[in-house]
């Protein structure tokens, strides 16, 4: 039983209010949003090849058509979350959610590239409006700790679920109609939501907001945007100086952005959240869990499709198992924190992540089998850490404050996205670099795409006779699977690195159900 203190009657204590049915119908309006950003992320690498032959883009405006909505998304997640806190978090849902089907919309119908990226980046501006919302509403409609973990479930499933869902439904609507189709999937998932929220989900904001700074939404803008492009393009094109410039001013401006933040009595960003360990390790372990799915699932969907050969609707299925164990202990950490440390659940999670990247270095044939284990293995650890970190960044923070908080641990995901790919991704491609062995013969062009990308190999073999293809092929993917074992000794390193850490971070978290903020 959870036990507060009453503030009208200091010294008297009360029982923490269980939600009712009422609120479980809310959390099940709340995942639409959330179901639906998180298939948006995976859904349009699908349709590009139909955007290219219909568009007819520019290299890099294919590109952008690709970056611009993580990039406005990840950019906008904390000033949306700080908004969300003073303008009422329903509020900011439903616009969200109408503003995302209206562009969705008008992205369907693009008649050129230039359009669909900006149609593109207005979806990022109002999928940040989206998912802090869901989030922070969440954590005012269950008081109950115990409750909000299996709410915080629930989300994590959707989002996992909606990720791993995007394949499969971008697959079957490519089949059967145009590229468009990926775009208008938003609208009859944010109709009912339009419906049933104004209905079904109470309105909560800060009762005693600031005043809204543009300043510091400019600073925040001005460290993410190129931070996380610079992240990005070391990703695809190297550590150069370029990108590295970039970066710099991102950590500079967001230096500037912290200072501000201590400056002000009311900031737009209560940093000094971070000072509580559980906090900060609650976002780190965020982090650092996300940053293992999305690194491991980089090189392992190359190597599904590439290697092994599989349609990428068969290897997004491949995914499911550990997507469903993901879900599954999900639901089971809620349980088990009531009885369980969440310093030792956390640990325990990113433990898992670690020996599903021990998996994939043991499975050195590469069989579709092995990937399946190791996918389960890494699933259920991030089902684990995933639930347990956002509940302790939740719980850490006041809940007038929960826009803010529930903006950082989404920030903590997109972040681990893109980090996850440009750490993983970069040594990947240094390993392949170093390992393949081109023809010396081959045109200039031809010799730097096989030399590049396992992708590119493919390509190019293509054109080759039938002996000098195979020989191609044979070195490439042998050394994409060489830089693939080292990617994982690396995760392997990385996760028990962060294991640690949270162990040390997290060990004042209580079990069970604390104190009410």
């Amino acid at each position: 039983m959870a036990l507060t203190l009453d503030a009208a009657a200091p010294g008297t204590l009360h029982e923490s209010p269980r939600a009712r049915a009422r609120a479980w119908v809310a959390l099940a309006v709340l995942m639409l949003p959330v179901l639906l950003v998180s298939v948006d992320n995976t859904v349009l690498s699908f349709a590009i090849p139909s955007i290219s032959l219909a568009l007819v883009p520019s290299a890099p405006e294919l590109l952008w058509i690709i970056d611009v909505y993580p990039l406005v998304l990840a950019a906008l997640l904390v000033p949306m979350g700080s908004l969300a806190d003073r303008l009422g978090r329903r509020r900011l849902l439903l616009l969200g959610s109408t503003g995302f089907a209206v562009v969705s919309v008008l992205a369907a119908f693009s008649p050129d590239a230039g359009t669909l990226i900006g149609c593109r980046a207005l979806l990022g501006v109002f999928g940040a409006m989206l998912m802090p919302s869901t989030l922070s509403l969440i954590r005012n409609i269950f008081v109950r700790q115990d409750q909000r973990r299996t709410a915080i479930a629930v989300w994590a499933a959707c989002f996992s679920g909606g990720a791993t869902l995007g394949p499969i439904v971008g697959g079957f609507l490519l089949e059967h109609f145009w590229w468009g189709s990926v775009f208008l999937l938003s609208v009859p998932v944010l109709v009912p939501l339009l419906i049933l929220a104004p209905i079904f989900v109470p309105a909560s904001k800060d009762p005693a907001p600031g005043r809204i700074d543009p300043v510091s939404i400019a600073l925040s803008l001005g460290a993410m945007v190129p931070t996380i492009f610079g992240i990005k393009e070391v990703a695809q094109t190297g550590l150069t100086a370029w990108n590295a410039a970039l970066i710099a001013a991102g950590l500079v401006l967001g230096v500037a952005f912290v200072r501000r933040q201590l400056g002000q009595g009311n900031p737009m960003l209560d940093v000094r959240l971070f000072s509580n360990p559980v906090f900060s390790g609650g976002v780190l372990a965020n982090l650092l869990s996300i940053f293992s799915l999305v690194g491991f699932l980089y090189f392992v969907t190359q190597h599904l499709q590439l290697v092994v050969g599989l349609s990428p609707t068969q290897a997004a299925f491949v995914l499911v198992p550990g997507l469903v164990i993901s879900i599954a202990t999900g639901f089971a950490a809620a349980s088990l924190a009531r009885y369980v440390r969440p310093s030792l659940l956390v640990a325990g999670g990113l433990l898992l992540n670690a020996a599903g990247f021990l998996s994939v270095w043991l499975n050195g044939s590469g069989s579709v089998a092995g990937i399946v284990i190791a996918f389960a293995i890494l699933g259920a650890g991030v089902g684990v850490a995933e639930t347990i970190s956002n509940d302790l960044i939740l719980s850490a923070a006041p809940p007038a404050k929960a826009g803010a908080a529930s903006a950082i641990s989404e920030t903590a995901y997109e972040v681990g996205s893109v980090l996850g790919t440009a750490v993983l991704g970069s040594i990947l491609a240094a390993a392949y670099r170093l390992n393949v062995a081109v023809p010396a013969h081959l045109a200039a062009a031809d010799r730097q795409a096989a030399g590049q990308t396992l992708g590119g190999a493919i390509d190019v073999a293509a054109g080759l006779p039938a002996e000098q293809a195979a020989a191609l092929l044979e070195s490439a993917r042998h050394a994409f699977d060489s830089g693939s074992g080292l990617v994982s000794m690396v995760g392997v390193a990385l996760m028990l690195g962060a294991a640690v850490m949270c162990l040390r971070t997290l060990r004042t978290a209580p079990k069970g159900e604390p104190a009410a903020h």
